[in-house]
């Protein structure tokens, strides 16, 4: 009798739980896993699909989206909250750093909910933790290809972000969120930038746009042995790279000095008079490495950004007007 009645209660939750579902709130659709560089590079196939996604979250000024070291595709996914969660990310054009919406987010005209539970707080605790920040989580959401854009440079999907950068993930639910909890990784999402005011001056990226593959690869120099001081030397990371930047020896490299030291992170300056110029080397520990470290806890210093910046007449920096 007991056991009949189990049974019967068990149905009824079964039912109740299938009813919910087919209720249309989209939180349990079973979702497609999918890797970002599987979104990047077929965006058509997955379009207005559920999908699962683990991956680093860069949030900051103009910049919420999804990434992977691995995938050498540009743009990223763009991403955004559902139901009447809102970010705060400012970004062109026309939106605001609100932190809620009125109405349940709706995208060609699906509604997007949203499961506003502990690990979606904790998750936008992070993101808002340092006015730039990269997290580590499992997020489900709605995908949006975008529309695809022929250039001479090759084909593009975008409409939605900044500037309509890219495609897009509307976030449904937050599975799981790494912690930040360590304090000799650098969390933060972008590289410092030279101070430049004065009309006449400008500077100029000495790095290619994506070189995480090169920051990987100098993980393993430095785990292999080939470049171990790499582990415990910023200043001589940040010379050395300088060096080959220029073409020059590394002993030419004198008087660079130390200008912030944050956690993760140091910024080098080195003036180059003969050349009416300035370096800036921004050398850090990157979080997201110590996902492709042999030991996690054991993370190089890389070069994340190198500057030229001048004021005279013939270098070729981009200038203040």
């Amino acid at each position: 009798m007991a056991l009949s009645w189990v049974r019967r209660t068990g149905f009824v939750l079964s039912s109740l739980i299938v009813i919910s579902c087919l209720a249309g709130d989209g939180l349990c659709q079973e979702p497609l896993k999918a890797t970002v560089c599987q979104l990047e590079e077929d965006p058509a196939k997955y379009n207005h699909k559920l999908v699962e996604v683990t991956a680093f979250v860069s949030h900051g000024f103009e910049d919420f989206t999804l990434f992977d070291p691995r995938c050498s595709s540009w743009p990223n996914v763009w991403l955004e909250y559902g139901g009447v969660a809102a970010s705060g990310t400012m970004y062109c054009c026309g939106v605001t750093t609100a932190r809620s919406r009125r109405k349940q987010l709706v995208v060609e005209n699906i509604p997007i909910p949203l499961a506003n539970d502990e690990h979606f707080r904790e998750f936008d605790k992070l993101i808002h933790r340092r006015p730039d920040s990269i997290v580590r989580a499992t997020v489900v959401g709605r995908f949006f290809s975008g529309q695809q854009v022929r250039y001479p440079a090759g084909v593009f999907w975008s409409g939605y972000g900044h500037m309509g950068c890219c495609s897009l993930l509307a976030i449904q639910q937050v599975l799981s969120v790494y912690p930040h909890d360590r304090d000799d990784v650098d969390y933060c999402a972008a590289p410092d930038q030279p101070r430049i005011d004065k009309v006449g001056c400008g500077f100029r990226d000495l790095l290619r746009i994506r070189p995480q593959d090169d920051l990987i690869e100098a993980q393993r120099r430095a785990e292999h042995g080939q470049r171990e001081w790499s582990f415990s030397d910023p200043q001589r990371v940040a010379s050395d790279a300088l060096a080959r930047l220029l073409n020059t020896g590394e002993a030419a490299i004198t008087g660079m000095k130390q200008t912030r030291k944050a956690q993760g992170r140091m910024v080098y300056e080195w003036p180059a008079k003969a050349k009416s110029a300035n370096y800036v080397i921004v050398v850090s520990r990157p979080y997201w490495l110590s996902f492709y470290a042999e030991d996690p806890k054991r993370i190089a210093w890389v070069v994340i950004a190198a500057y030229e910046s001048s004021c005279s007449g013939d270098n070729p920096v981009t200038r203040v007007r």
